[in-house]
């Protein structure tokens, strides 16, 4: 037989009217994009590429696989996928010994951003619309994402800021705009090391004095720590906290007392990257998703293309997006 493509075999999502998600089954347990067959090739390529990219040790590389392919095949299908990619990345730092294997390519991003970080702040001020164009620089940097692609270049992230000007929203700015205006109480979820400039360009565009930046609380693949947010000269214009997790999305259920009580009470959060709206699509408060669509179970489950540019928000009964 011969083998399908994914247009033959798009994962099964339940019908739905547009603009709606799913009701999960529980809250902060990790029960937002439920995971499909078409993610586990998706974890075997992850494992390779981070277990390849941390050690060319063979023996090291096929323990991790075998670990991974018996964890897979335990696996809850009804977690978000982070869920599975928390697990992957845990046993890569168990097997090869290292607390942090993406640290040098998170520092080598984080540089490159900086160096951008002017000419970002130029085409802001130089817009008609500051607000709008920042969002487009925050969505331009999700593409640091090393969970994606372990071959990302800097050439490449350059292109996207380009396509990135003009290419449509899916959402809208206003929204966001007055939801910002009006919240005194701000939390920003970051992403991954690199993109978290981006996302100072995006915050500087925002009232300043609201906000407070989340970042994880262990390394998990190139996502943001409190020592991205330092390098990217957050801890020096806004209040920056960790979550206490190693997730590559959040977990609410593994996540750190004091982040979860901030995440329910907060007038506004806005959660950038796939990873936060796999995890947090369903819950029962309001959200702000920034990310680019680069997963065709994302890109099927807020029915845009790949590649899409998306500010979208949540209902405050994690039943609907707008």
């Amino acid at each position: 037989m011969a083998a399908r493509g994914l247009d033959r075999n798009k994962p099964s999502l339940p019908h739905r009217r547009r603009g709606t998600i799913r009701v999960s089954l529980a809250v902060g347990k990790g029960l937002g994009v439920r995971t499909y067959f078409d993610c586990i090739p998706c974890f075997v390529r992850q494992t390779l590429d981070a277990v390849r990219f941390v050690t060319d040790d063979e023996a090291v590389q096929a323990e991790v696989l075998r670990k991974v392919l018996r964890a897979a095949s335990e696996m809850d299908m009804r977690m978000a996928p982070p869920a599975m990619g928390q697990k992957i990345h845990r046993l890569i730092r168990q097997c090869t010994g290292q607390d942090d294997p993406y640290r040098e390519v998170k520092d080598r991003f984080n540089r490159f951003a900086m160096a951008l970080y002017p000419d970002l702040m130029l085409r802001v001020a130089r817009s008609s619309d500051p607000l709008a164009t920042a969002v487009r620089l925050a969505i331009a940097g999700n593409v640091i994402d090393f969970g994606v692609s372990s071959t990302l270049t800097e050439a490449d992230v350059r292109g996207v800021i380009e396509r990135a000007m003009s290419d449509p929203l899916r959402g809208s700015v206003d929204e966001l705009r007055d939801a910002a205006a009006e919240a005194r109480d701000i939390l920003f979820l970051a992403d991954n090391a690199g993109e978290i400039v981006f996302d100072r360009v995006l915050i500087e565009t925002l009232p300043t004095e609201k906000i407070t930046v989340v970042v994880k609380g262990r390394p998990v693949i190139n996502d943001a720590t409190i020592e991205d947010a330092r390098a990217a000269g957050l801890t020096d214009r806004v209040a920056v906290m960790d979550n206490g997790s190693d997730a590559p999305g959040t977990l609410l259920g593994e996540c750190a007392e004091t982040f979860r009580r901030r995440f329910h009470e907060a007038d506004m959060v806005i959660a950038k990257g796939q990873g936060n709206y796999e995890t947090l699509s369903d819950a029962e408060r309001s959200v702000f998703f920034i990310l680019m669509a680069k997963c065709p179970v994302i890109v099927r489950d807020l029915e845009c293309e790949q590649g899409a540019l998306v500010v979208r928000r949540s209902s405050a009964d994690g039943k609907g997006l707008g």
